[in-house]
């Protein structure tokens, strides 16, 4: 993927400095790079569907290959929950989203008493090239809940997310580290991989 230009169909920052990492050999661009305005809804019912919904939609906006990823954070004791709507969990009635420490301490609620805290991330990326042109990866990463927040560093629920081989959570790990063990390293890498077999 060495020199290509990639438009990320995302808004989120901290997402975006992480493909960057993830993909060094691509420039990865914001829609708002372009003066482009973008929203989806991720109203699907799998990773997959919501990654290549979202990285669709883009693409006939811009007409540019487009990356797009859905990833989300699922705990067997609470049935699968979040899952693939981490980003809107606990959230109200009115349907707006918590922010992320309200949302860490609502899933810490709903595990309090419980003792499996086995969890797991899951992470789709979707390259679309055209409207039936894509190349999808998807990838996961086992761990176990915290009893409370550790460390500064990742987003989301990263500092709930406890690594035993590496006796740390996502969150107390340097970005370098995080991209070699994450679910979204992990998915990066194997859509690398496959991108250069097909090249």
């Amino acid at each position: 993927m060495m020199g290509i230009e990639l438009l990320l169909a995302s808004t989120n920052e901290h997402k975006h400095a992480e493909f960057c990492r993830l993909f060094p050999g691509a420039r990865v661009l914001l829609p708002r790079d372009l003066g482009v305005s973008f929203d989806f809804e991720e109203s699907a019912e799998t990773f997959f569907d919501n990654a290549r919904g979202k990285a669709l939609a883009l693409f006939r906006k811009t007409g540019r290959p487009v990356i797009a990823d859905d990833s989300g954070l699922c705990v067997p004791a609470l049935g699968g929950l979040p899952g693939i709507r981490s980003n809107r969990y606990g959230a109200g009635p009115d349907g707006v989203s918590l922010e992320t420490g309200k949302r860490n301490a609502f899933l810490l609620e709903r595990l309090a008493g419980v003792t499996d805290r086995s969890a797991f991330f899951v992470c789709c990326i979707v390259l679309v090239n055209d409207e039936e042109r894509f190349v999808a990866a998807q990838e996961t990463v086992h761990g176990v809940i915290t009893e409370e927040p550790r460390g500064r560093n990742g987003f989301g629920y990263d500092p709930l997310f406890l690594l035993p081989r590496l006796g740390r959570t996502l969150a107390e790990l340097a970005d370098t580290q995080k991209d070699q063990v994450s679910h979204r390293g992990r998915a990066a890498r194997r859509l690398g991989a496959i991108l250069s077999v097909d090249s």
